[in-house]
């Protein structure tokens, strides 16, 4: 039986979509191990796959400059080479990689002498369509897109400059650097499957061959997976609510984050779920619930609006349910989203975290809910996200491969 190692790292929209991913390659009946953080492991087993233990702070939600995010993320895949190094180490026939682990997998799959499947959540690869999907604030134009994407790579490979390095010297492999190996895989054509759906960022013309967008795969959810009693009574109980939460980003911030929250709820007249995140999320009133870790499929199709970090899987969510969304962006990936679903008609326009106040939240919310504009392009892109199959384009892409 072929063995397949996913690998994945971050926080929980980083990973958790590989377990709905490895389900359906379990389920063709390939052996599936997944890699990641520890406190996945029951989501990874969840979903009938093998689990193996990668390094545990990603790190993602920490706030600072430039220079302090750069320092956190290069001590984080630092020790997530190690652990990839381990992970990888009982045998696999092919690796399927994140876009956090690849830069790293590349050189298990080297050392190992076996292909390797790039599995994306987000567009990395430069083009002239749009800026960098990390650090670009606005479109410079084609080729200043380009040169961008081309920059935002070579900061990549900073980062991973020194993990790299300790890898390869585990490995038994010649020293290279990080952008050589990088050069050497593009050269090759090696395939990279996008998994995000083509109607919210289409493939780029100017993409080499190899580089697909193929829709999204989704976290594994059981067939009898429901939404607690507490919340469905609450649901029934008045109309659709509007879902808000921050996923794991703003660590601490709870109390601030809820009084914003409830004070906006109030003001624009809805009620609300509030899911409490990393950040702590916390508020209990008649027309206010508070939920922990609740699947975003079961969840989002009954809410008005969902107020979220514009993370790659929260905001692929929301726009799966038809729902219109308030994004909020924090940090890395997330302004890009955010700007796409607005872009889209789906979402109002971005709301700064650093910007975020009650009477702002307030004001969208009202728009988001109240003007059918945002709710009639929300349920066109998930008419056509429902008949797309990211998943599915995977397996098929293995089975040309092994």
């Amino acid at each position: 039986m072929t063995r397949i190692l996913i690998t994945a790292a971050g926080s929980y929209g980083d990973v958790a979509p590989y377990t709905g991913l490895g389900a359906r390659l379990r389920e063709a009946g390939y052996d599936v191990a997944l890699a990641a953080q520890a406190p996945f492991a029951p989501q990874v087993r969840a979903a009938g796959l093998a689990f193996r233990e990668l390094p545990a702070d990603e790190g993602a939600s920490r706030a600072g400059g430039r220079r302090e995010l750069m320092r956190t993320a290069a001590a984080f895949v630092r020790g997530l080479g190690n652990g990839l190094a381990d992970a990888g180490g009982e045998g696999a026939d092919l690796l399927v990689l994140s876009t956090t682990t690849a830069p790293l997998g590349w050189h298990i799959a080297e050392a190992m002498a076996i292909p390797a499947l790039g599995a994306y959540l987000q567009p990395v690869h430069p083009t002239g369509a749009f800026p960098p999907v990390v650090g670009a604030a606005r479109s410079l134009g084609g080729p200043g897109n380009r040169a961008l994407g081309r920059f935002s790579l070579r900061m990549v490979d900073r980062v991973y400059a020194d993990a790299v390095r300790d890898l390869r010297a585990r490995l038994a492999l010649p020293a290279a650097r990080p952008g050589e190996v990088r050069a050497r895989r593009e050269r090759a054509g090696w395939p990279v499957l996008h998994g995000f759906s083509p109607a919210v960022v289409p493939r780029p013309a100017d993409w080499r061959a190899g580089l697909d967008v193929v829709g999204n795969w989704w976290p594994y959810a059981a067939p009898e997976d429901a939404l607690p009693a507490e919340l469905t009574e609450f649901l029934r109980a008045g109309p659709p609510p509007v879902f808000i939460g921050f996923g794991s980003m703003a660590g601490g911030e709870g109390e601030r984050l809820s009084d914003i929250a409830v004070t906006a709820l109030r003001a624009a007249g809805l009620r609300g779920v509030l899911q409490s995140g990393r950040a702590g999320l916390a508020a209990t009133a008649d027309d206010i619930v508070t939920v922990g870790d609740v699947p975003h499929a079961l969840l989002f199709p009954h809410m008005a609006a969902v107020v979220h970090h514009a993370g790659a899987g929260t905001a692929a969510a929301g726009l799966r349910a038809g729902v219109p969304a308030v994004p909020v962006p924090v940090t890395a990936d997330q302004p890009f989203w955010a700007a796409r679903i607005a872009a889209l008609g789906a979402a109002t326009e971005p709301l700064p975290f650093g910007r975020l106040t009650a009477p702002r939240l307030a004001a969208a919310l009202g728009r988001a809910v109240r003007e059918e504009s945002y709710a009639r392009a929300a349920a066109g892109i998930a008419r056509t996200m429902s008949a797309e199959d990211g998943a599915g384009h995977v397996l098929k892409a293995i089975e040309r491969m092994v």
